[in-house]
């Protein structure tokens, strides 16, 4: 018997593989089978009608700082450039701790459940205490959300000339045994797994050339991915120079981390024989359009690399940058970014979802499971909802309604086989208090008290 059939919905399967009037059968945690309107459709327990619905399946977020959002829209610095911005909030992030961890993954993850995601990763890279990524595994169990998780790092402080305060950067040997501590308690390799671990300094400039090496040799030992910020700002291209005598991808190749394992973001700053290379050795980008558009600071030519052989995906980024975490959102402003700099045929809907589907699953290391919905995938998939006004007219294409009327929202969003959001609304009974803590610590965070 099929646990869930979701019927009359134009599926989006996969790339060039699309059913007008389908349905959809869910087994267990897998997509069981899918099938055009005249086709039999099978018994199942439960029966969902997506009539003039699109469903896809669920975006993948490839780049996010959960904890952010206690620091969302922070007023001192929502006119600041990244160097400056990162100054003024790491002072703030030092006093985080497990519970205030836990509601801000909780929170970010609901967020992200509501905006159509279902996957998504995390790159925490500031542990004032010990335990914060236990947290967010923890959080990631009570919900039921597929996530992976990058152990982050830093290890030069202000005083080493870097830019967090001590109380953010740790030594060498406590990062590379907390970085073993997680792979063990967390990272599961098995198909469908619902949690992995990442290995992700936080950036070039932030963490040693030892770390950087370690966590090669960690990857390559245990088959994990690994995750930095890459070409992010021209002040990294400046400091690169003046610290390493190269540029930051120079620097990247000379690290050893130029391979299929690593993903970046960011990478608005390469040059074409940089963008060439990594293209070569197999590296991935994710685009964080709005985190992009929002610090001012450039964004990556997307069609230039994936033209030059770069899978590309989208991310989030940190909450208080995007200070969002909708991942159609970031869809939509991938496609707009992507028609300003290259004109109306270079962009459509379909381009940025595959991005945020295919293209985030290849940043991961996951295609063969997420970011499709073929027959054998997990059962992670969305039914968007728009109301009748914003659609109204749109009678032609529901793919390119989805991106470019709106706002769209996740109506039912499915993750492992499990309803999540249903009727626009978390099915999350606890949801309320976690958002009351999460106020109390967020006050407490932005020295509102």
């Amino acid at each position: 018997m099929i646990d869930i059939l979701i019927c009359d919905a134009h599926l989006y399967i996969d790339r060039e593989w699309e059913i007008p009037d389908g349905w959809i059968a869910i087994r267990e945690n897998r997509v069981h089978a899918v099938g055009a309107a005249g086709q039999p459709r099978p018994e199942a327990r439960r029966v969902i009608s997506a009539r003039g619905r699109l469903v896809t399946p669920g975006l993948v977020n490839a780049h996010h700082h959960m904890i952010q959002n206690l620091t969302r829209s922070y007023a001192p610095v929502t006119r600041s450039k990244l160097f400056t911005w990162l100054q003024e909030l790491y002072p703030l992030w030092t006093v985080l701790d497990e519970e205030a961890t836990y509601v801000a993954t909780y929170v970010a993850m609901v967020e992200l459940l509501m905006g159509g995601c279902t996957t998504s990763m995390d790159h925490m890279y500031v542990h004032p205490r010990p335990g914060l990524i236990d947290a967010q595994f923890r959080a990631a169990r009570d919900i039921g959300f597929r996530f992976y998780a990058t152990r982050g790092s830093m290890t030069r402080s202000v005083e080493d000339g870097g830019l967090p305060p001590a109380a953010l950067v740790q030594d060498e040997e406590a990062i590379m045994a907390d970085c073993e501590r997680l792979v063990g308690l967390f990272h599961d390799r098995a198909p469908g797994a619902m949690g992995r671990v990442a290995l992700g300094p936080a950036s070039l400039f932030s963490a040693s050339d030892r770390v950087m090496r370690e966590s090669v040799a960690l990857a390559e030992r245990h088959d994990l991915r690994l995750h930095t910020h890459l070409a992010e700002d021209m002040e990294e291209d400046d400091y690169s120079l003046s610290v390493y005598g190269c540029t930051p991808t120079e620097h990247f190749e000379q690290m050893g981390w130029a391979s299929p394992r690593s993903w970046v973001a960011h990478y608005i700053y390469p040059s074409s024989s940089e963008i060439d290379r990594l293209a070569q050795a197999g590296v991935s980008v994710v685009q964080c359009p709005g985190s992009n558009m929002m610090i001012g600071g450039g964004s990556a030519d997307v069609q230039n690399l994936q033209e030059r052989g770069m899978r590309v995906g989208l991310g989030c980024n940190g909450s208080a940058t995007t200070d969002h975490a909708s991942m159609w959102m970031e869809t939509r402003n991938a496609m707009l970014l992507g028609r300003m700099r290259g004109g109306p045929e270079s962009m459509g809907a379909r381009e940025a979802l595959n991005m945020a589907t295919r293209g985030g699953a290849a940043c991961l290391g996951w295609e063969d499971e997420i970011g499709h919905l073929r027959p054998g995938a997990c059962a992670d998939l969305v039914i968007w909802h728009m109301s009748d006004v914003a659609l109204a007219g749109a009678l032609t294409d529901p793919v390119e309604a989805w991106l470019r009327c709106g706002p769209a929202v996740a109506g039912t969003t499915i993750v492992n086989g499990r309803v999540l959001v249903e009727n626009c609304e978390p099915n999350l009974p606890g949801l309320t208090d976690i958002l009351r803590e999460h106020a109390r610590h967020a006050r407490r965070i932005q020295r509102l008290d």
